[in-house]
């Protein structure tokens, strides 16, 4: 099976997702832009042909796009098969992006073999503050302690970025210390509490002083941020 080529809303310095993991995510957030495409639809499982996908090198792939492949009921040995395909193919960059950070410390901590050696790990972050009535993953404070004690290369999504507590969200962000931060807005009107333009703009001040900050195009709907 071919890789899949970046397109569409997602990051712009990724060039092909691979989804060797599918099926309908547990953590069903609203905002899932999965949801609207209905693609893919049913239990989550291991897609085994996609296992004989040549990876290519040269490629920035986020694997598992689809879906949350290291959702806690996805069985370990699923995960290591895809990252002992992935392996194989060690002239890539491979972003992992979970918001169940937790496994990654668990399954790398004992099979860091596996580990390809360019690889990103990321979570999703749209705020500090409380979630559960948008989404069954775990807590924005869980996923941020969990991120803390990662010892790998790591990024930050805040998207859909919800409003926050600017002092305490900047902290977040600052102890995780991740490589870069991409910031986002929803895209598909799921009515969700935004932050005013001014707090975004002091967050992306804030953040520029320890990290890199990507910002998507779709966050102009909300302020117009203009980056070097």
């Amino acid at each position: 099976m071919p890789l899949n080529k970046q397109h569409g809303n997602m990051y712009p310095w990724i060039t092909h997702t691979w989804n060797p993991i599918r099926g309908r995510c547990p953590h069903d957030c609203i905002y899932c832009y999965m949801k609207s495409m209905r693609w893919d639809i049913g239990e989550m499982r291991l897609a085994e042909k996609e296992l004989h996908t040549n990876l290519g090198k040269g490629n920035t792939i986020f694997v598992g796009s689809s879906t949350d492949m290291w959702a806690e009921d996805v069985p370990k040995e699923w995960i290591l098969k895809v990252l002992e395909h992935c392996r194989g193919y060690p002239d890539n960059v491979y972003l992992f992006q979970s918001k169940n950070p937790k496994r990654f410390l668990e399954i790398f901590s004992f099979y860091d073999d596996l580990l390809p050696q360019n690889t990103i790990i990321g979570t999703t972050i749209e705020t500090n503050r409380d979630t559960s009535h948008i989404s069954k993953a775990p807590s924005p404070y869980t996923r941020f302690v969990m991120m803390v004690g990662a010892p790998f290369t790591k990024m930050i999504s805040i998207e859909p970025i919800m409003d926050f507590d600017l002092e305490e969200f900047a902290q977040w962000l600052e102890v995780i210390n991740p490589k870069f931060v991409s910031i986002g807005a929803d895209s598909k009107n799921h009515n969700l509490p935004e932050p005013p333009a001014w707090k975004v703009k002091k967050l992306i001040s804030e953040l520029e002083k320890f990290t890199e900050v990507k910002v998507k195009d779709n966050l102009n709907r909300i302020v117009e941020v203009v980056l070097c």
